[in-house]
């Protein structure tokens, strides 16, 4: 059954059927052959998406959306060239930073793309950055958004695995920031040998602090978004109401950023992204279902266990399978069926269970920047006018410290549970 369902998957896909509709067709069609009732569709897509705790995604999504039209993501931009914008290599480092802030408000690669892509590239080339190098950075900056918290496929993950939706955001901040600075090396390291960038004198410092002072509105929000949620203040749910009442309330009172007129365009471009998201999460809990009846996690878990009992092993093996998914498939789709495949595995040998999370939405997420299918590639090409094997090439350095660093997370834990011990008590 579940091969069956996974070879329609791939056809429909091929064909050129949306993610989405393609597994739940696919995981229709298995039921049917197998005459089981399709009542249990419906019963499936509602239980899946019957949580509070879901709640965040619309949220969080129409927070990133609100800070694309309010301006927020240009003073963010403009404050982290202050602090490191005068180092060599420097608006690289203002282009990891700025994402990596932007990522701790939307949770989302994409539209840390969208937002910052065409400011970032642009600055970066008037400033003595090739353009391909811009944009094969900003391209794979990106995936931090899906890695630090509040990161959406952190959320959905947490949530399809029946975990601690803010313990797993918190495990996130740790190898978001290792992953931040194997960038700010790499960067470093390329436009010191190249000689990128135009080396400009520091700013005044009334100039800086007037840029900062400006700026802090926007740099707010993830300081009381974050800390809100890790203090306990906030549950991560409430935490994206504030994200989405925060950015509304400085894009449109402090920024002018956009009019009332234009609220009910971005609340429909929202909109339709949550219903994106939402649909492969009810089209993949139908296809979860049928996983279980054909008994595939304890399939798995015994060809997996007959190669090796050792815990990091395991992992490791799973980071192949995740990094392979992850680079030909959309990760929302590829986590949702994957969790309930692996996650069984991973508990039974003594991963511990945030620790695969993390580990899972890391590796997914690497592969929004990759070939074939990489989200973020396409965008970024998009934005670029840069045919994608110019920007695949140019950020083979990038690529591999990604694969070092989360190599790493899978031989030691620590990058990610000591930040949960941290932050959750």
């Amino acid at each position: 059954m579940s091969w069956l369902l996974l070879g329609t998957f791939a056809a429909l896909s091929i064909l050129g059927v949306p993610l989405a509709v393609a597994l739940g067709l696919a995981a229709m069609f298995v039921l049917q052959v197998e005459g089981i009732p399709l009542s249990v569709v419906s019963q499936a897509m509602y239980t899946s998406v019957n949580s509070f705790l879901l709640i965040a995604i619309p949220l969080f999504i129409l927070a990133g959306h609100v800070m694309e039209r309010g301006g927020l993501s240009e003073r963010i931009f403009e404050a982290a060239n202050v602090v490191v914008g005068r180092w060599r290599g420097g608006l690289g480092h203002v282009n990891i930073a700025a994402s990596f802030i932007f990522g701790g408000i939307s949770g989302s690669a994409i539209a840390d793309v969208a937002s910052l892509g065409p400011l970032e590239i642009r600055a970066m080339t008037e400033r003595g950055y090739p353009r391909d190098y811009a944009a094969g950075l900003t391209m794979t900056t990106a995936t931090l958004a899906s890695i630090v918290p509040p990161s959406i496929l952190m959320i959905i993950a947490a949530s399809a695995a029946g975990q601690s939706v803010g313990g797993a955001l918190a495990g996130g901040v740790g190898p978001a920031i290792i992953l931040a600075m194997g960038f700010v090396l790499i960067n470093y390291v390329i436009a010191r040998r190249n000689g990128y960038g135009v080396m400009e004198p520091p700013r005044g410092f009334s100039q800086s602090a007037r840029t900062i002072g400006v700026a802090l509105p926007a740099l707010g929000a993830p300081i009381i978004i974050l800390g809100g949620m890790f203090s306990g203040i906030v549950t991560p749910t409430e935490a994206a109401g504030l994200a989405a009442f925060y950015t509304f309330l400085v894009g449109f009172v402090f920024y002018g950023g956009f009019k009332l007129r234009e609220v009910p365009g971005i609340l429909i471009s929202a909109g339709r992204t949550t219903g994106t998201v939402l649909l492969i999460m009810m089209s993949a809990s139908v296809a979860t279902y049928v996983f279980t009846i054909d008994r595939l996690p304890q399939k798995v878990s015994e060809a997996i266990l007959s190669v090796s009992a050792d815990p990091t092993i395991i992992l490791l093996l799973m980071g192949v399978i995740f990094l392979i998914v992850g680079m030909f498939m959309e990760i929302i789709a590829a986590g949702l069926i994957l969790i309930p495949v692996l996650f069984p595995v991973a508990v039974s040998v003594g991963i511990d269970p945030l620790h695969f999370i993390v580990f899972l939405v890391t590796g997914l997420s690497l592969g929004l920047a990759t070939p074939p299918v990489g989200v973020c590639l396409f965008a970024t090409a998009q934005i670029s006018g840069l045919p994608i094997e110019k920007l695949v090439r140019v950020s083979l350095p990038f690529y591999a410290c990604s694969m070092v660093i989360y190599l790493s997370i899978a031989v030691f834990p620590e990058i990610v549970l000591l930040p949960i011990r941290i932050l959750m008590h």
